[in-house]
């Protein structure tokens, strides 16, 4: 029975995947086929859906997305572009090392790759190109940079991941084996978020360096300017308030991430109306449209997965893969290579957040059984599916950098490949210390 399940689900999904159906009807439609083999009420299926947008810190999805859109709308992404900017000065490959930065600092607002790469891109693409970056280069480096948005908190996929994991125990067997492991909670995957992502940034900064060595791309003449340095950070000290205000809350204890997505709403409309003065009407109706139609779009997704997830666990598939895995190796380190490579593979075809809903309760239950943080494994789990942000085929920060430079998605994604290698190299660093995301979650008191 389960070799004809595994058969029909995953084979009906790859099917219609390769069909050309949308992601949302290949879960729902291979989901629903399972049901009916197995003799099970189809109202079952909506039922499960329904309830599966029913918790409270999926709360804080739509109104991180609306952060994002109203901080691009008012301005405060602009102001932290210029601040970053300011500091690259006479730095070899500066202009796009200003880049990594950028959007390591909008990513902390946002909490999303695409939104990242669209609102640095839009200023940094244009700015490269004007300095004699190669446009290939320029787009690369934006789009590579764009996944930390996904990785540093507060971070969209990692609420995701959070959500998905809250409802998967730790199987019996691996706690009889390794211990009690740590329950799964959003403000901690957030704080164990930190130092991976400042890790793949310096990862970034290095290969930025020796390529821009290498091609030449030197920074400024004037060297670096106190005074603009200064002036910027006055300009921008209310844009850089924003993660401070954000994340400040969330790790002091102040309120939950849910609670932070609304002070971070509630904070941009007062800046960019009433301090900056560029949020207009439009602006606003903008960004609730665009926040509309992403969520809606992670919604439907998140009703089907949640129902494919569901399905995998009550037959104990997860099982079955762990069990299948394990009977080939139970070393660790060959377990994470495993896991690490086929998730960069998935992410490649996969949209992220769909990835993380439909593998959690398939991959889950076996870092449990060789004795895997479950926090220690999301953390490395979208650190993984955030460089998908980046390669092809599906790479949606490729196709934005592609649209801002007019240049093709192939010489982009060449151009990308160093990134990418790079960024897969800290990953395992990620992977094999578990103490780079596990001890400021520990310092702090979880």
């Amino acid at each position: 029975m389960e070799s004809q399940i595994i058969l029909i689900l995953f084979g009906g999904f790859l099917l219609l995947l390769f069909l050309g159906a949308p992601i949302t009807v290949a879960l729902g439609v291979s989901t629903l086929i399972s049901f009916l083999y197995l003799d099970e009420n189809p109202i079952k299926f909506v039922q499960i859906a329904f309830t599966s947008v029913g918790s409270f810190p999926l709360m804080a999805l739509p109104a991180f997305i609306l952060a994002g859109a109203l901080m691009e709308a008012s301005g405060l992404s602009r102001r932290l572009i210029n601040v970053a900017e300011s500091f690259a000065g006479p730095f070899t490959g500066g202009m796009s090392a200003a880049t990594v930065f950028a959007c390591l600092f909008f990513g902390a607002i946002s909490g999303s790759g695409p939104a990242t790469t669209a609102a640095v891109g839009m200023l940094m693409i244009p700015a490269m190109i004007e300095r004699g970056y190669g446009r290939s280069y320029a787009s690369a480096i934006t789009a590579s940079s764009g996944g930390l948005g996904i990785v540093i908190p507060p971070s969209i996929p990692l609420i995701i991941f959070g959500i998905a994991a809250l409802g998967m125990p730790a199987p019996p067997e691996a706690v009889e084996k390794f211990g009690n492991f740590q329950t799964v909670s959003i403000p901690k995957l957030f704080i164990a978020g930190f130092f991976p992502a400042f890790l793949i940034a310096g990862s970034l900064l290095i290969m930025n360096y020796i390529l821009a060595k290498k091609r030449g791309y030197k920074g400024s003449a004037e060297g670096w300017s106190a005074r603009q340095i200064w002036c910027e950070l006055y300009r921008g000290f209310w844009a850089l308030m924003a993660p401070v205000v954000i994340l400040g809350g969330i790790y002091s204890g102040f309120f939950t991430p849910t609670e932070a997505a609304i002070v971070a709403i509630f904070y941009t409309l007062v800046i960019g109306a009433f301090i900056y003065r560029e949020l207009s009407w439009q602006k606003l109706f903008t960004a609730l449209e665009t926040t509309t139609w992403l969520t809606g779009r992670v919604l439907l997704i998140m009703f089907t997965a949640t129902v494919f997830g569901r399905l995998l666990v009550e037959n104990q598939i997860p099982a079955v893969i762990a069990d299948s895995m394990l009977s080939v190796t139970d070393n660790i380190y060959i377990i994470w290579a495993l896991v690490i490579f086929f998730l960069l593979f998935v992410g490649m075809f996969m949209e992220t957040l769909a990835t993380i809903l439909i593998l959690v309760p398939v991959m889950l239950p076996v870092a449990y059984s060789v004795g895997i943080d479950p926090i220690h494994f999301g953390v490395v789990m979208v650190c993984c599916l955030g460089i998908g942000f980046q390669t092809p085929p599906l790479g949606e920060n490729l196709f934005i950098a592609s649209g801002i430079s007019n240049i093709s998605i192939e010489k982009i994604s060449v151009a990308a490949l160093p990134f990418a290698a790079i960024n897969t190299v800290a990953i395992f660093i990620i992977a094999f210390v578990p103490e780079i995301s596990l001890w400021l979650p520990r310092f702090f008191g979880y």
